[in-house]
């Protein structure tokens, strides 16, 4: 593979120069039709020469290929190289007795390259059809807004791709990449707020407190023997069997007193 792809990845902007992977993405070569199809017959033939320079050539659609990944958390220049792989596999696989530009061949290779690298690296495993579903209301969504001039709201979206909005939704929420808690999301005078400050911690809530109080208080009006066997069931987490070893009695005898002290409890917190 050309030295563009294995350089280590940098990205840099200092004016209008942007460079990913090492490479000039303001500097890359365009070749005309002419171009390609001569160098694409050279390659057939075998020249290394000429593939280096189709694939310099091409560098220009792997970048507008991943231009619709942007909303993806990924590296770009991970994206930019895994295009490349594609572009690569397209240049390999192209059949020019087919009459078919090679962009229009190339960009589902890429494409699918892309995918495939999400799908199989990514932090959290999403199944295919969810991802494919996502894919698909993205790619619907940019050609409704081309048509239109507008969002298609979910419903119209469901229509276009023949599922239901839950589906959807459920696709779109899938494919999230996952944040940290203690990522900032608003930050004035020196004050950070993260996505932390304003999850609310539903365990440890009042409401949580309050019903744990009142639990005790229910437990200390039990009798000394019925409150024992709800520690050791409740509390210390022993089964019936071995509570009934320890106290000295029967199994029935201790998940008869157990029903009545869990009455007793319920009929105090419900008073």
């Amino acid at each position: 593979m050309t030295q563009i792809y294995e350089d280590r990845s940098v990205i840099m902007m200092a004016g209008y120069k942007v460079e990913i992977c090492g490479v000039n993405t303001s500097k890359l070569p365009v070749l005309s039709k002419e171009e390609k199809e001569q160098l694409m017959r050279r390659i057939k033939a075998g020249d290394k020469e000429a593939r280096e320079r189709f694939i310099k050539g091409n560098l220009r659609l792997v970048l507008s290929v991943i231009s619709r990944f942007s909303s993806s958390s990924e590296n770009v220049d991970d994206l930019f190289q895994v295009g490349c792989i594609g572009l690569i596999k397209a240049i390999d696989n192209f059949d020019l007795s087919q009459q078919v530009m090679f962009s229009t061949y190339a960009c589902p290779m890429i494409i699918g390259e892309i995918r495939r690298y999400l799908r199989d690296f990514n932090s959290i495993r999403v199944s295919r059809s969810l991802r494919d579903t996502a894919y698909k209301a993205i790619y619907a969504k940019e050609a409704y807004m081309r048509e239109n001039n507008r969002e298609p709201s979910l419903t119209e979206l469901a229509a276009e791709l023949g599922v239901s909005s839950e589906d959807i939704v459920f696709a779109m929420d899938a494919i999230q990449s996952p944040v940290s808690l203690y990522e900032p999301v608003y930050t004035e005078g020196g004050d950070t707020l993260c996505i932390m400050d304003q999850v609310s911690d539903k365990k440890n809530g009042e409401a949580f407190w309050v019903e744990r109080l009142a639990i005790r208080e229910a437990l200390k009006k039990l009798p000394k023997r019925e409150e024992k066997i709800i520690r050791m069931r409740f509390y210390e987490g022993k089964t019936q069997m071995e509570a009934a070893k320890e106290l000295a009695i029967s199994q029935a005898q201790i998940s008869r007193i157990e029903k009545a002290a869990l009455k007793s409890m319920r009929s105090y917190l419900t008073r």
